[in-house]
């Protein structure tokens, strides 16, 4: 199961990030969304070297970020950026409510398609606007975009929606035909889409991600593209991402970022993500076979232990989306989790309404974590 050496529990809790220091040492701390595994050899590395020269300072003006993005990009999907299209943010979250902030203004209406990633709503009240959901629609094949729910809110005078493209928290990665849809019903209403593409690329087995700026004219015209090297490889706290564009009206907004926001970003984390788009492939590999492996494994021990749970195995990432609502727990199953069987997962009502009863589990771990975490949860069952 590939050629990662992942360290043991009571290595990892000599880490000093959030996932590690929230809670307990009794607790199994599987919600933040950062992976136990090892820095790929080409980031450590580029990383020991920097600290050696004693180099921890801005980041420079170059275009080696950019050209990493666009190489990386079009050797993975096939999709050509053109590097003067690349601005450099602090992280993905960042940009995303930089950008907001210039297409949209006070009391505007921007869209999301719940369950979905949690800072959305927040990002959205940070700029002042109001949060409008069109839910994904959930039938027996699974989540998808609803475009009637999108159609009804662009409509309804929306600015801008926030694409979740692999969406978290449920692991969808988006049909081309559907975001083709969606960037058809921005061009009508004008709509501007921010696709937060950062768990790109974690695309396990029998998916294939598609960027949202590559499926049309009109998907260009109005989309912006914020990818990150800091899921796929783990380099979250070192701050350092991108917002792609691909056409003149886009593009001027942009423009309009403050320049000081190149010195925002991490220096480490520019040197880092370079050597990951650049270097990391093989390590990437390593890593999605162990995810594939794992999100198989979670439904075996559910079927096993707790088959009143649902789940559906995502197309993408290391996070699932797990359905306690036959228990009878409440809306938030965690907090029996956490008290009962020392399991730290993330409440689902948290990524909206229809996350009630739900909770988003982090599987980027051991195997044995896993197993270790489900042999809990079902003893207090």
């Amino acid at each position: 199961m590939g050629n990662l050496s992942i360290p043991p529990l009571a290595e990892l809790r000599k880490r000093r990030s959030a996932k590690w220091r929230t809670f307990p040492d009794d607790v199994l701390p599987l919600p933040v969304a950062e992976m136990d595994f090892p820095l790929a050899e080409p980031v450590a590395r580029v990383l020991h070297e920097a600290v050696d020269r004693s180099d921890t300072g801005y980041a420079a003006p170059t275009r080696e970020l950019a050209d990493a993005v666009a190489n990386y990009a079009r050797r993975s999907w096939d999709w050509r950026i053109d590097a003067d299209e690349v601005r450099t943010v602090a992280d993905v979250g960042i940009g995303m409510v930089e950008v907001l902030r210039r297409v949209v203004s006070a009391g505007d209406r921007v869209v999301i398609s719940p369950p979905v990633y949690e800072p959305f709503a927040w990002w959205i009240r940070e700029v002042g606007a109001h949060v409008v959901e069109a839910p994904l629609a959930h039938g027996p094949h699974g989540w998808q975009l609803d475009p009637d729910a999108l159609e009804r809110a662009f409509a309804d005078h929306a600015t801008a929606y926030l694409l979740c493209n692999p969406h978290n928290p449920v692991g969808l990665v988006h049909r081309r035909e559907e975001l083709a849809v969606l960037a058809e019903l921005a061009d009508r209403y004008g709509v501007h889409v921010l696709s937060d593409e950062i768990h790109a690329p974690l695309v396990l087995p029998g998916a294939e991600f598609v960027p949202f700026l590559s499926v049309s004219d009109e998907a260009r015209r109005w989309g912006f593209s914020f990818l990150s090297a800091s899921k796929g490889w783990n380099l979250a706290g070192l701050k350092a991402a991108v917002v792609v564009t691909a056409d003149p009206a886009p593009r001027r907004y942009v423009d309009r970022l403050s320049p000081h926001s190149l010195y925002r970003t991490g220096h480490l984390g520019v040197l880092a993500t370079v050597a990951a788009f650049n270097d990391g492939g093989p390590w990437l590999a390593d890593a999605l076979e162990v995810l594939d492996h794992n999100r198989g494994l979670l439904a075996d021990l559910l079927e096993k232990l707790l088959p009143e749970v649902r789940y559906r195995q995502p197309q993408a990432g290391f996070l699932a989306w797990l359905d306690f609502r036959a228990l009878g727990w409440g809306d938030d199953p965690t907090t029996r989790l956490l008290a009962a069987a020392r399991v730290a997962l993330n409440a689902g009502h948290r990524y909206g309404p229809s996350g009630h009863g739900f909770a988003r589990l982090n599987f980027g771990c051991a195997p044995r974590t896993l197993t270790e975490a489900l042999t809990r949860i079902a003893a207090v069952c």
